[in-house]
């Protein structure tokens, strides 16, 4: 297996996390979605360190 990719698809994040595209949308119009990419052809692009940090930030103590 691979090493992971430096940017992320929206479809590779929401296949990682397991949440639909419509929940990405919806956490994007809420401010809740970790900082994006637009590529000038529209194409959205998640930088995996920001995902990375976004996903610690959400952390819980158990």
């Amino acid at each position: 297996m691979g090493s992971p990719r430096q940017y992320l698809t929206i479809r590779a994040l929401c296949e990682e996390l397991e949440v639909a595209k419509s929940t990405f949308y919806d956490w994007c119009a809420k401010g809740r979605a970790p900082r994006c990419i637009k590529l000038p052809n529209g194409e959205i692009r998640i930088r995996r360190t920001d995902f990375e940090r976004w996903l610690e930030s959400r952390e819980v103590a158990a």
